[in-house]
């Protein structure tokens, strides 16, 4: 009998496709943060990894789904260079079909409860990640975007 073959050293990819609603992403969220390719990264890489994805998926689920139902797909490809990921829904597109602005919302010389609500995830999503690239391509929302190795972090 010929020995087993050695296991692949590699994380495994992870492609999940769910429904667009704020209870059922955050179970996605949590299955993807308990299989590889994420399981398998440090606390600190896990917890940019689960910040950056719960902020586009809301995102998606909030902004793209804001007037129907729909479904997400996430790919989560790991790399020499980190972990590829690329989300895809068919909900509304990126106002202006781009990506909003890299800076932070104005603030200067507002108090706590006057500040705006909304901006501050893109920029974190900018900050914590590489390659960021956004598409519509057949009327399909496409966000690629490369959660860097441990010491490559933005």
């Amino acid at each position: 009998m010929p020995p087993a073959p050695d296991p692949d050293p590699r994380p495994a990819d992870l492609h999940l496709t769910f429904p667009a609603s704020p209870a059922v992403v955050r179970d996605a969220l949590a299955r993807m943060m308990a299989t590889a390719p994420l399981l398998g990264l440090s606390d600190t890489r896990r917890g940019t990894a689960e910040l950056v994805l719960a902020e586009v998926l809301n995102n998606i689920a909030e902004h793209a789904y804001a007037d129907h139902a729909g479904l997400i797909t996430v790919t989560l490809r790991a790399g020499s260079q980190g972990i590829a990921c690329l989300v895809v829904d068919l909900g509304a597109p990126m106002p202006g079909g781009v990506l909003p602005d890299r800076g932070l919302p104005a603030r200067a010389g507002l108090a706590l409860a006057d500040l705006p609500e909304g901006g501050f995830g893109w920029h974190l999503i900018r900050s914590l990640t590489r390659d960021l690239a956004y598409r519509r391509i057949a009327g399909a929302n496409r966000l690629s975007f490369l959660l860097p190795c441990e010491g490559e972090i933005p």
